[in-house]
C-alpha cells in the first residue's frame, strides 16, 4: 500500500516530472497522427491507382499498339484463365485538350484514354469517380439531361450540368455572336458523329465553313435555286443541332475544368454539355496531329490530383477511327494495352509471370498495377519506416529525462529511503516505488498524447487550414501532395504499440535508478543525519 502512496504523492507533488510527462505526450501524439496520415495517403493512393489501372496492364511497347485484341484476350486466357475475372482494351496516347472560356482559349495537355463503356467495368472501378449516379451504374458516353452531383451545395454550377446547361449555353451563343471570331467550337455548325438524345434524329455531316453566318446559306440556296441548280446545302433542318444533339461524348478529369474560389466553393470553367477540342497525334511514321469535336458528358474525380489534372476518357471506337487503327480491309483495330481484372489481386505476380512466359517481351510489356507505381508505393513506406524511427527517438529523449530525475530524486531522498528501510521496507518494494513512479508518468504521458493524436487526426484539415491561414501559405498543396484534403486512417494496434512502447521506455528509465534505491543500506543512508 506504501508503495503507491508514495507513487501518487510524488506524481502530484514532483513539477519536475512534468517536463518528461509533456515529452511523452508530444512524442505518443505526433507519432499517432505521422502513422495515420501516413497510412491513409498509402491506402488512399493505392485505392486511387488501382481505381483506373486493373490487377495486371498488358501493354504493346508502341504508340501504334498492336492487332486484333480479341486474338491477344484468348491467348491471355489460354495462358491464365483460371485467374482472369474480367478484361477491357484500352487506347492511351498523349492529347492536347482545348477549350474556350469568354473567347478564350484554355489549352492543356492531357492523357488521352479511349474505353470500351460495355466492358470497362468489368476491369476497373472507373465508374465510381463518375458524377452522375447513372454512370456510376453504367458507363454511358451520352449527354445526361441534369442529375450530378453537387456535393451538398458546393457545387452549385452542377445542378443545371447537361442538357439544360448545353441548351442555355447554345442560345446564349446564338444571341452573342462575334461574326469576326473564328470559333471552331461554336455550337452552330456541321454535325459531328456522336450521340443524341432519344428525342432527337441524327445528323449528317455537311461542307459547311465554320463562323458562316445563316444569311450566306439563305443567298446561295435562292441563286442555286434560280438557276435551276441541285440545293448545294441542306435544309437546315438538317444541321447540327446543339440543342438537340451532340458530339461524341467525352468524360474530362475535374481539375481540367475546375478551381477553388476563396470560400471552398468548386467554380467550372467547363461543364458536361460544352463542347471541347482534342489534338492528337495519328498511328504511323511520322505521326501527324489530328483534331475533333467532343462534348463534355461526365466529371472524372478519384480526387488523386494526379489523374483528375490529366486524364479524358472517350469512347474507344472513335479514338481507333480518329488515330487510324483500324484496318479498312479487315476491319481489326489495334489497342494499346488490355486491362485485366483478377478473381484474387493477391494473384497479380503469378499472372504476370505466366504472360511474361508466353508474350515477346521486345513487344510487349506485362506488369501489376503495383509494378507500375512501385516507386511511389516504396517511397511512401520508406518515409513512414523512416519517420517512426526519428519520431520515436523523442520518446526516447523523454526517457532520458526521466532517468536523469529519477537520479536526482533517489538522491535527495536518501535520507527517506533510510527510514522506510529501517521500518521494515523491503529492496523489493523501494525497487516498487521508482518503478511504480516511471510506469505513472509514462502512462499519464501516453494516456495525453492517445487523447491529443486522435484529436489531431480526427480535425487534421481543420488544422492545416487553420495553420495556413495564419501563416498566408498552403499547409497541404494538393498539387504536390496528389489528394485534395489529408487522408487519415487510424489502426488500432499500430496505435497500441506505440503506447506500449511509451510505456516500456518510461519504466525502462526507472530502473536504474529504482536498483539504486533498492540497494542502498539504512545505516549508510542515515549516517549522516
Amino acid at each position: 500500500m506504501y508503495v503507491l502512496l508514495l507513487c501518487r504523492k510524488y506524481l502530484t507533488t514532483r513539477y519536475i516530472a512534468l517536463a518528461s510527462v509533456v515529452s511523452v505526450m508530444l512524442g505518443v501524439a505526433t507519432m499517432i497522427v505521422v502513422n495515420g496520415v501516413m497510412r491513409g495517403f498509402s491506402v488512399e493512393m493505392q485505392a486511387r491507382i488501382h481505381g483506373v489501372l486493373s490487377d495486371v496492364v498488358f501493354e504493346g511497347q508502341s504508340l501504334e499498339g498492336f492487332m486484333d485484341p480479341a486474338w491477344h484476350m484468348n491467348e491471355i486466357r489460354k495462358a491464365a484463365g483460371e485467374y482472369i475475372e474480367g478484361m477491357t482494351p484500352t487506347v492511351v496516347v498523349p492529347a492536347m485538350l482545348s477549350y474556350k472560356v469568354q473567347r478564350q482559349w484554355v489549352t492543356q495537355p492531357v492523357q488521352l484514354i479511349g474505353i470500351d463503356e460495355r466492358t470497362q467495368g468489368q476491369a476497373s472501378d472507373f465508374g465510381e469517380f463518375l458524377q452522375h449516379p447513372e454512370n456510376r451504374k453504367q458507363v454511358s458516353f451520352q449527354l445526361r439531361d441534369g442529375g450530378y452531383d453537387t456535393q451538398q451545395g458546393k457545387r452549385d454550377e452542377l445542378a443545371d450540368a447537361g442538357w439544360t446547361h448545353r441548351r442555355d449555353e447554345a442560345e446564349r451563343r446564338k444571341w452573342d455572336r462575334d461574326p469576326t471570331d473564328d470559333d471552331p467550337l461554336q455550337l452552330r455548325g456541321p454535325a459531328k458523329s456522336g450521340g443524341a438524345p432519344a428525342s432527337a434524329p441524327a445528323a449528317t455531316a455537311q461542307p459547311v465553313a465554320p463562323g458562316a453566318p445563316d444569311d450566306i446559306f439563305s443567298q446561295t440556296q435562292r441563286q442555286a435555286a434560280a438557276n435551276g441548280q441541285a440545293d448545294p446545302f441542306p435544309p437546315q433542318q438538317n444541321m447540327f443541332d446543339p440543342v438537340k444533339q451532340q458530339h461524341t461524348g467525352a468524360v474530362l478529369g475535374i481539375a481540367l475544368s475546375s478551381f477553388q474560389d476563396r470560400n471552398g466553393k468548386e467554380k467550372f470553367l467547363c461543364l458536361p454539355g460544352d463542347d471541347i477540342r482534342l489534338t492528337i497525334p495519328t498511328a504511323g511514321v511520322p505521326p501527324r496531329p489530328i483534331d475533333d469535336l467532343f462534348t463534355v458528358v461526365d466529371l472524372y474525380e478519384c480526387k488523386m490530383s494526379e489523374y483528375d489534372s490529366q486524364f479524358v476518357f472517350v469512347p474507344i471506337q472513335k479514338l481507333q477511327q480518329l488515330r487510324g487503327m483500324i484496318d479498312p480491309a479487315t476491319g481489326n483495330a489495334r489497342v494499346t494495352s488490355i486491362q485485366i481484372k483478377l478473381k484474387n489481386e493477391a494473384d497479380g505476380e503469378v499472372v504476370r509471370d505466366k504472360l511474361k512466359a508466353v508474350f515477346h517481351p521486345q513487344l510487349y510489356r506485362v506488369s501489376t498495377w503495383r509494378d507500375k507505381q512501385g516507386p511511389l508505393l516504396a517511397a511512401v513506406q520508406m518515409e513512414t519506416a523512416i519517420l517512426n524511427v526519428l519520431l520515436f527517438l523523442i520518446i526516447a529523449v523523454a526517457g532520458f529525462g526521466i532517468l536523469a530525475i529519477f537520479f536526482m530524486i533517489v538522491v535527495e531522498k536518501t535520507k527517506d529511503i533510510g527510514i522506510l528501510k529501517s521500518l521494515g521496507a523491503s529492496a523489493r518494494g523501494v525497487m516498487g516505488i521508482f518503478l511504480g513512479y516511471g510506469l505513472s508518468l509514462g502512462a499519464v504521458g501516453a494516456g495525453g498524447g492517445l487523447a491529443l493524436g486522435l484529436l489531431l487526426v480526427r480535425y487534421i484539415n481543420e488544422v492545416a487550414d487553420f495553420l495556413g491561414w495564419v501563416t498566408g501559405h498552403k499547409v497541404f498543396d494538393p498539387s504536390i501532395y496528389y489528394f485534395y484534403k489529408i487522408p487519415t486512417i487510424v489502426e488500432p494496434l499500430t496505435v497500441a504499440w506505440i503506447v506500449v512502447g511509451a510505456l516500456a521506455i518510461a519504466v525502462g528509465a526507472s530502473v536504474l535508478p529504482a536498483l539504486r534505491a533498492a540497494r542502498m543500506h539504512p545505516v549508510e543512508a542515515l549516517r549522516y543525519d
